[in-house]
């Protein structure tokens, strides 16, 4: 009965709003990828001009590889395009470049969510890795011991405390985000790269990007619920 796990049906949910949002994502980025800016500006003009209206002209825009890797490295400076955002001149790329300048902002401003999220991610990067394990451990130890002993609690209990540092870290990357992408569409329309009819066309792609951080956090809370129901039903054994 060890393997019957009731709870996995949590998951289902979040699992749906991920899958939907990994396709929204993709599918509003394809639809905006061919709607060109009148301003003409490439994502990297856009991100630049960003920067260097905020003081920011030490921060170095490059192209990076992949599909929708576009970041922000605080800790080398550099704001990284991928090569569907770095040269084109699309709704979608502007948004997208945008976004990460306004990560940037962040940084340089001292956003207190966005200094959080920083000086957690070694925990929880550490929690996620480490967490389930160790709460797997404990829990297949007490479900064979018909309870377990201390030692198995405790193991399990480290693991759930382990991953909720991870889950938080999820909780707390959601107001950085959105705020990336309210300052992105501010300073896009304040900076005449995109025009107040295009607003909304760049506020779809910007919202697509947010659900997924929706999801993952959605994900990652429903996950730690299912640990304290699972570990709870063990102790009941």
């Amino acid at each position: 009965m060890f393997f019957f796990d009731p709870f996995m049906l949590l998951l289902i949910p979040p699992l749906i709003l991920t899958v939907y949002a990994q396709a929204k994502v993709q599918g509003t980025f394809r639809q905006y990828a061919r709607r060109l800016s009148a301003s003409g500006v490439t994502g990297a003009q856009a991100a630049r001009t960003i920067l260097s209206r905020n003081g920011l002209d030490d921060v170095r825009v490059e192209p990076v590889e992949g599909n929708l890797t576009d970041h922000y490295d605080p800790r080398e400076r550099v704001l990284r395009l991928s090569a569907p955002v770095y040269g084109s001149r699309s709704l979608a790329a502007l948004g997208v470049a945008g976004h990460e300048a306004g990560h940037a902002v962040q940084d340089a401003r001292g956003y207190m969510p966005l200094k959080l999220r920083k000086g957690i991610y070694p925990v929880a990067a550490f929690g996620n890795n480490l967490g389930p394990i160790l709460f797997m451990i404990g829990v297949f130890m007490m479900f064979l011991t018909e309870g377990g002993g201390a030692l198995a609690q405790k193991i399990a209990m480290a693991g759930i405390f382990l991953f909720a540092g991870g889950a938080f870290f999820t909780i707390v990357t959601l107001p950085v985000e959105f705020n990336a992408s309210k300052r992105a569409l501010a300073m896009l329309t304040e900076q005449g790269i995109v025009t107040a009819g295009e607003r909304e066309d760049a506020r779809k792609v910007l919202n697509a990007a947010a659900l997924t951080y929706v999801a993952a956090a959605f994900m990652a809370v429903m996950m730690l619920m299912r640990f304290i129901l699972l570990f709870a039903s063990a102790r009941r054994r």
